[in-house]
This record gives C-alpha cells, structure tokens and sequence, in this order.
C-alpha cells in the first residue's frame, strides 16, 4: 500500500515530516516563532483507513514541557466534531525522546492534536453569535500584530466588574473551549446562574486574548515570539499589543474579580493559582481567594486543591503576569485557572481524557462558584 499522507498547513496546524513509510511517521515538532518554544502538534493523516497508523513525534526531551508527555495520549478525531483519545506511550530514551501514537483508523482521514483545537473560525462563530444575544454589546479592544482583533463580550447591569479572559497561551486551547461553555451560560435568559450573574455583575469577557498565536499554531507565544502572560507589567505596541488594549480596557472598568484561564502541560487535575507573593497583600484579598476556591471545591469533583503550584514568597510576585499583577494594581480577587492536558487524574475517562465538554461543564461551575462568592 502507499506510503500515508500528512498535512498541517491550515488554522492552528503544527508538525514537521521528517519520513513516512507505509503507515508508519518520524515527525517533529516545529517551535513558535521566533521563539524556542515547543509542544503544540495539530496535523491530519490520510491513506489511513483500515490501516494501523504508527506516528513517532521525535526529539520531545528538547520540548517546553517533557514531563507532559508522560502518561499522556494524544487526541484524534475523524469527524472533527468529537475527539477520543488514541493510545500514545513515551520514551525518553528513544531519537531524543519520542511519543508514539498508534491508532486504527475507520476513516481515510484522522487528525491529531495535543488538545482538541480551537479554530478561529469557531471563535468569529462564537463572537458573532454571543453578539446577537439580548444585552450583550461587543468592542474591538484593538488589534494583533499580524492585524486580526480582539474581542470583547461586555454584559450585566451589576456594580462588581469581573474579567473573564483566555487563551494568553494559544496552545492551551481548553481556555478557549471553557469560554465557549461560559457564554453558553451567561448568554441563556433561563439559566439562573447567568441571570444573577448579569444582574449583580459587569462582564467584560475576551475570550482568545492570542489570535495570531493561535493561527500560526503556537504553543505559548504571539507573533513575535513573546509570551503574552510575561507582559502585563510593561506591554508595549511593538510587541505586546494584546496585553495593551485588555489592560487599557481593565483600566477604564477597574476590576473588583478577573479569572485567566490556562491549560497545564504536567499536572493531572484542574487547580488555580492565586497571588500570594504581590506587596501589601490584603487580608481581605487572600480570604477572598480561598473562599472562592472553596466553593469550586465543593461544587464539582472535576476542581481540587492537592495538586498545583507552589505558594510565592511574601514580596516575590512577577507582577509580569496578569493574576498577581491585577491583584497589585486593583486590589482584586483574581486567579489563574489550570486544565490539564491529560485527564483529571481523580476522575478519569478513559475515552476522552479530559475534553472539550468537561472544560465547558467547568465552566458553568466556576460562574456557579461565583454567585455563590458574591452572596457572601
């Protein structure tokens, strides 16, 4: 039979061919650009039908996060709609370290990704349809370096100001797909949750605060190569025109709440990080996280607080990071919400690991949590 085929030149695509044979792949990651980061793959395999596909992803000792490979199994699809899990094993002695996927196709094409894409078709889709819903109003905030904008949701009569924003990191796609399950909520005139969170709160929410990293297929960076959530303390039009227009915009608000969502290469659960680290942390702010990570706690075993980041020192905050820096500049309660990439390791589902859906269901959870906080 002929050698199979692979492609990854379309939105968010990612992999280098270095040789096929029969079913078989040597692949390599290709890094951001202008940077060295790695660890993002999206790409599609056809001739595959009936066949027992074999993809060797090469050289990953020298990737962002090698740790993230371990017990790890790639997503696959054939329909592009519902992404399973294709049994993936790692080993760090082979070619520079190497994931093998295997996989048996009932399709003549399949697509691989580290996590279930978010295309920025389905974002326009998920803008211009959150827009239309009754009380939302929508703003350009500005504009990427390579030109496409960035979108805001604003909606609420309420006094507390709360930012919702995603996506920082491209690769980290679960972001975007919670933001999905997030408006889904907030924009339901008989969801009850949405409806008190309209009315006590001013939502401002972007949903992709990185499109052209997204776009070109990145794992953490924009255009240029740099790190959005390193920028929030000096973000400049040159190379952070992203982190500029939403800080700009949270200026004009202020913000009272703000949650950043994120996914985790290594760690096997959903967790947040705080900012325990900021000078003059008030009393008031810590109890207000805890709280809040107290009621996600409880209301849903998808959420835990074991594994996670460590605790910053008193004094030693990057406020280059947009949790610890909006808690400094605001006197806020804001976090960094963390999905992983493999499976919440407490509650494990062997066919899709952790997916698309269950970051959605997170989602209505944590705005669940929320008007829970606020009545407090």
């Amino acid at each position: 039979m002929s050698d199979i085929q692979i492609d990854c030149a379309f939105d968010s695509g990612n992999i280098l061919v270095l040789s096929t044979e029969g079913a078989s792949a040597r692949l390599a990651l290709r890094k951001d650009h202008m940077s060295d980061f790695k660890q993002w793959f999206h790409f599609r395999v056809s001739g595959a039908a009936g066949r027992e596909l074999e993809l060797k992803i090469t050289d990953l000792n020298t990737s962002a996060y090698p740790g993230g490979w371990i017990d790890y199994d790639a997503c696959v699809s054939e329909d592009r709609a519902y992404w399973g899990r294709a049994r993936s094993t790692f080993d760090v002695n082979e070619d520079g370290g190497t994931l093998t996927i295997s996989y048996a196709s009932g399709s003549d094409i399949a697509y691989f990704a580290y996590f279930a894409p978010y295309s920025m078709e389905r974002h326009h889709d998920l803008i211009a349809e959150s827009a239309q819903c009754e009380g939302v109003s929508y703003r350009r905030l500005g504009t990427t370096l390579d030109g496409q904008p960035i979108d805001c949701l604003e909606m609420g009569e309420g006094k507390k100001e709360v930012w919702l924003y995603a996506r920082q990191h491209p690769g980290e796609t679960q972001a975007e797909w919670w933001m999905e399950g997030a408006l889904e909520c907030l924009t339901d005139p008989a969801d009850p949750v949405g409806r008190i969170l309209r009315r006590k709160c001013r939502l401002h929410i972007v949903p992709n605060c990185n499109p052209d990293g997204s776009r070109r297929g990145h794992l953490r960076t924009n255009a240029v190569g740099v790190n959005l959530n390193r920028e929030w303390d000096k973000p400049s039009a040159e190379k952070s025109p992203e982190v500029l227009c939403i800080r700009n915009a949270m200026d004009e608000s202020g913000v009272d709440f703000s949650i950043d969502v994120h996914g985790d290469e290594a760690i096997p659960a959903a967790f947040l990080a705080g900012f325990e680290g900021i000078s003059g942390l008030k009393d008031r702010q810590q109890a207000d996280y805890l709280r809040y990570q107290a009621i996600l706690d409880r209301r849903t075993p998808d959420f835990q607080t074991v594994l996670g980041y460590g605790i910053t020192a008193p004094g030693k905050a990057k406020l280059t990071m947009s949790t610890t820096q909006l808690a400094q500049r605001f006197g806020c309660c804001s976090m960094t919400l963390e999905m992983p990439f493999k499976d919440n390791c407490n509650l494990r589902d062997q066919a899709q690991g952790w997916s698309p859906e269950r970051c959605k269901l997170l989602a209505r959870d944590c705005l669940a949590a929320l008007a829970e906080w606020l009545e407090g």
